[in-house]
This record gives structure tokens, sequence and C-alpha cells, in this order.
């Protein structure tokens, strides 16, 4: 596998790639790598013939200075969990590799972008379409793999890749979860083992929500008490919405694709944990 640090140098292996008619696979990483990541990676392995992963801790994308402080960083194990699963190529630029001047784009793909994460994170869905739209025009890709786990996060790319027309294909790849049911991210490593524990405590009351028979509002009501009732837990938000547009909705009638997202913090040093489930 190879370490590429240079836009130019990526460009001139995956042209000389499409010249020889290879599909090329693409997977956008902040680095931390772990199971779920390396889920994906492993899907675009079988269905391309060049996988490449980037490593890259996006600064615009942090509202929050000690947020973007405390995100772990992991290159050289995450290029080893990258060769085992096939991928041939990691690109770890610098930030000034990608940022050679400031980024003053805007992106507004409303209601996707505004409810939930990009009400509570100010910035945070125009960082992350700045960063995306720099990978895919660097990699052009066939094929984009994003893990579900980050729900509104892929729903806000499908609108950015169909305003700028990008031809890459976006995969979502299926959560993918430790033992006790909660879901892999890199901010766990940031949970001690007794907190990891309470966190599992976020996936098993969501589920337990499909199987009441309250109104869609008394979901959410039930699930953010539940929830808050656990020491160590605390939700931020949890709404109930229509699974393409995220847009509010009232009934389990107004749609036939809902979704529940949630952000909760969990721990004596807050970390900022985001699940969902799909209800229908």
């Amino acid at each position: 596998m190879q370490v590429i640090k240079t836009i130019s140098h990526l460009k001139e292996i995956l042209d000389q790639a499409r010249a020889s008619k290879k599909s090329i696979g693409f997977v956008p990483t902040m680095g931390a790598l772990h199971e779920g990541h390396a889920s994906l990676v492993r899907q675009s392995v079988l269905e391309n013939d060049i996988t490449v992963v980037s490593i890259f801790l996006n600064p615009t994308q942090f509202n929050d200075p000690k947020d973007l402080e405390r995100y772990p960083r992991t290159l050289v194990s995450d290029c080893e969990l990258l060769e085992k699963c096939g991928a041939q190529i990691a690109f770890a630029p610098s930030v000034e590799e990608v940022y050679p001047e400031t980024d003053t784009r805007t992106f507004s793909y409303p209601p996707t972008d505004t409810v939930m994460e990009g009400e509570k994170r100010p910035g945070h869905f125009n960082g992350v379409c700045q960063i995306v739209s720099k990978l895919f025009y660097i990699t052009n890709p066939d094929n984009s793999y994003f893990g579900e786990k980050d729900y509104q996060q892929i729903a806000v790319i499908r609108r950015m890749v169909e305003d700028l027309r990008f031809k890459t294909r976006i995969i979502p790849c299926p959560v993918i979860r430790e033992e006790n049911g909660l879901a892999m991210s890199s901010r766990n490593t940031l949970l001690t083992k007794e907190e990891k524990n309470i966190a599992a405590n976020i996936y098993k009351v969501l589920s337990e929500s499909k199987n009441t028979q309250m109104s869609l509002k008394e979901t959410e009501s039930w699930v953010t008490d539940k929830i808050n009732s656990i020491d160590g837990l605390v939700v931020e938000y949890f709404n109930i919405v229509n699974g393409l547009t995220l847009a509010s909705i009232d009934s389990w009638n107004d749609t036939d694709n809902i979704v529940g997202c949630i952000t909760v913090y969990c721990g004596k040093t807050p970390i900022r944990l985001i699940d969902h489930i799909r209800y229908k």
C-alpha cells in the first residue's frame, strides 16, 4: 500500500489507473480508524480495482476547537489497518496541502443541513461539504463509501453531489456496532470501559422504542426521558424525521421513510455520541 501526501502525486497515480480502465473506490475518513471504517474499505476493495482512503482531520468542520484538539490521531495504526483490508492507497495530506488558502465556499441545502447537527454545530456541514467536494475533485472516484452512523452527513453529501454534478456513486454502508450495541466511532476511544457500557444504553433504548405503540411525538419524549434517566447520559436532541429530507414530521403516516436521529453526551468529560434508528 502506498501512503501519499501530495495532491499532485495522487492525481498522477489515479490518472494512470483511469487510463488503464481501472475503477476507483474512495473512502474518506478523519483517521482513528476502527472496524466500522474497515467494513467500508473492504466493501470498496471488493467492488473496485483501486481503493483510495483519505486520512485527513478536517479543521473546517469543527465548530469547537477543543473537540478538534482531542480528536484521536493514529496515522501509523490507521495505515496498518488499511493495508490489512487491501486498500492500495492511503492519502494523508497536511492541512496546508489541502487548504493552501482559506476555503470561502458556502453550501446550503435546507432543511437537510439546517436541522439537528446543522442546528447544534453551526458551520459543521459547510466544512464537511468543503472537504468532501475537494476530495471528490482530487480523486474523481467511481464509487464513494460512507458509514450510515453519520446518517445526516450522507443526506447532505447526496445533496452536494447532485448540486455539483459529481459522477461518483454514493454507497451507504451499515452501522458497525460493538458487542454491547454501541455504534463504533473514533470518539469511543475517549470513553472509559464503564462509560462505554453506559453508552450502550443509547441503542438499547432506541431499539425498545420500536416496540411501543406510542405516537411519534410521544416516542420522541419517551426516548429522551428514558436516556436522560440513566446516570452519565444527557440527550442533546432526539428527532424523528423524514429519512430522505430530514424534515420534521408529526405522524407515523407522514412518509414511508422514517428515521430517529439522536445525539447524547456521555461521561464526566462529556463525549458527544451520535446514533440513529430506522422505524420504517
